[in-house]
């Protein structure tokens, strides 16, 4: 009996010791009025984005979902005016792995709309007039990039492995805090501010790639343990909404809070390569 005490109080332990940690839940607390504001978001039918819109649906936001598949969409868009009452949720098609979808898009917008005031890429998101927040990762700290060798190959991991789609993950989110690290820089003295953030350990619908043995593992701890989409959704809310932290332009926010990223993810000389790479590969410089 005594044992199994102590093994229940080393799990509880365990357990509390990482809901408040690596699985902390934080609440945005920004207060800003989003009636007659327009909001893209894509890939805004699922998880994160979804529950991103819903918020700002809520807030009186006009909210279009870019989004590849159109019936995901509307379903999303059925949920999110059932839930909210708004009736100014649309969708347009985009597929962000076509810059010919993404520039027909954006001139389809511009004949369309009069204006835009939030951005949301759910890999990104600007306020116009304001602000830029990309979603990264904690596991930025785990990344590599080299500039030159992705101009090169054109990608940022290849294979066929568990840990080789996780480190082209990492990898991905490296990019992700350097893009806005560079991006502050080049937008000091004008009034558009950014961050990059890590919404947490979220129970999303990534688990849909998982072998059927890493389901079964995955899933039960991630129903005990990974946030939901809608606390997952907060510190983008925060970067979004929340008021004074324009002096904190370029920085790293996890939990609703600032909090420093990794080194090589403030390096200067990397993030501007990667910059002009990027441009390049995108056809744009």
């Amino acid at each position: 009996m005594f044992h199994l005490l102590v093994l229940a109080g080393v799990v509880l332990g365990g357990y509390i010791f990482l809901t408040q940690t690596l699985f902390k839940r934080s609440k945005c607390k920004g207060q800003a009025a989003m009636a007659g504001k327009t909001v893209i978001i894509t890939g805004g039918n699922t998880g994160i984005g979804k529950a991103t819109a819903l918020h700002l649906a809520g807030r009186g936001a006009k909210v279009i979902l870019a989004c590849r598949n159109r019936d995901k969409a509307q379903d999303a868009i059925a949920d999110i005016q059932q839930e909210t009452g708004s009736t100014d949720v649309f969708y347009r098609h985009l597929d962000l792995a076509s810059m010919k979808s993404v520039r027909s898009f954006a001139e389809t917008f511009l004949e369309t709309e009069s204006r835009l005031d939030l951005l949301i890429n759910n890999a990104g998101l600007e306020a116009g007039g304001g602000r830029v927040v990309t979603l990264s990762s904690m596991a930025h700290s785990w990344g590599h990039i080299d500039p030159e060798a992705l101009e090169a190959d054109r990608h940022l991991g290849t294979g066929k492995y568990s840990w080789q789609f996780f480190y082209a993950y990492c990898n991905s989110k490296l990019c992700n805090v350097l893009f806005t690290h560079e991006l502050a820089k080049r937008l000091k003295g004008s009034s558009v501010t950014c961050y990059s953030l890590h919404p947490g350990v979220v129970r999303t619908g990534l688990s849909r790639h998982c072998s059927l043995w890493q389901k079964v593992f995955i899933e039960p701890i991630a129903r005990l343990l990974f946030l939901d989409p809608e606390a997952g959704a907060q510190t983008t809310l925060h970067c979004c909404l929340q008021e004074g932290i324009e002096p904190l332009s370029g920085r790293y926010f996890a939990c609703c809070a600032v909090q420093e990223s990794c080194p090589k993810a403030r390096d200067d000389a990397v993030a501007q390569k990667l910059w002009e790479v990027s441009e390049r590969l995108c056809g744009i410089s």
